[in-house]
C-alpha cells in the first residue's frame, strides 16, 4: 500500500521535530501503542538521517516512517538513504516531485495558494499538503474544496484536537501534527504516557 493511501486510511501523519535520540524510541513507542501508524522526521533535526534508520529498523512493520521539510533533491536523496518510505515538504518543489517519481517514492508537497495546489497535482502529487492550515484559516481551506476538491489535501501547521474535526469535516483527507501530541515537558520527564494517550485522543477523533 502506498503512503497516499495509508494516510487516506489512517488520516493522521505525526512529525517529529527536535526529538533528542535519548527519547527517540520511547516517543515513537508510545505513538504506535496509541494508535499512530505514520511518522515524519523532519530533515532539520540533528541526526535526521540517522533517526530514519533507527524507527524504520525498530518498528519495521509497525510504522510507516518518512522524511519531512525535504528542501530540496539533495536532502532528498539523503532521505532516500536513510531508508524514508515517503517525503513531505513545507513547500513545492517539482525538482523534488520528479525524483520521487523516478525513484517510486511519494512525495507530499507543500502548498498555499489555488496556483501552487493545480500545479503540483500537474507536476505528480496524488495528494498535496495545505501548509500552514491554521494561519490560512478553516474558511480558507472550506474556499478551496469548491474549485479543487478533486485533489486530495492534508491540513498541516497548527492543527490541534479541537480543529482536527473541522478541518477533516471540510474534506481533509488528512492531518499533519506535531507539537500538538509531542509534550515537550512530558518527553523530558519521560512521562511517554502521556504522549501515548495524546495520540489516542486524536486517532478517536479522526474516526469519529
Amino acid at each position: 500500500m502506498s503512503f497516499y493511501d495509508r494516510l487516506k486510511e489512517e488520516r493522521i501523519v505525526v512529525i517529529l521535530r527536535d526529538v533528542p535520540d535519548e527519547h527517540l524510541l520511547a516517543v515513537a513507542d508510545a505513538l504506535y501503542t496509541g494508535g499512530i501508524r505514520l511518522l515524519e522526521i523532519t530533515m532539520n533535526t540533528e541526526g535526521a538521517a540517522q533517526q530514519i534508520e533507527s524507527l524504520s529498523r525498530e518498528f519495521d512493520g509497525k510504522l510507516l516512517v518518512g522524511a519531512g521539510t525535504v528542501l530540496d533533491k539533495e536532502i532528498a536523496e539523503t532521505a532516500l538513504r536513510a531508508g524514508a518510505k515517503y517525503l513531505i515538504t513545507p513547500n513545492l518543489d517539482v525538482e523534488v516531485l520528479d525524483f520521487g517519481r523516478e525513484n517510486q517514492v511519494d512525495v507530499l508537497p507543500g502548498v498555499m495558494t489555488p496556483s501552487e495546489i493545480v500545479m503540483a497535482h500537474r507536476a505528480g502529487a496524488r495528494m498535496v499538503k495545505l501548509f500552514p492550515t491554521k494561519s490560512l484559516g478553516l474558511d480558507y481551506f472550506k474556499e478551496l474544496q469548491g474549485p479543487l476538491r478533486h485533489i486530495p489535501m492534508v491540513a498541516v501547521g497548527g492543527v490541534t484536537l479541537q480543529n482536527a474535526k473541522e478541518f477533516l469535516a471540510a474534506g481533509a483527507v488528512g492531518i499533519g501534527i506535531g507539537g500538538s501530541i509531542l509534550n515537550q515537558e512530558a518527553m523530558r520527564k519521560g512521562n511517554y504516557h502521556v504522549i501515548r494517550e495524546k495520540a489516542r485522543a486524536f486517532v478517536e477523533a479522526v474516526k469519529e
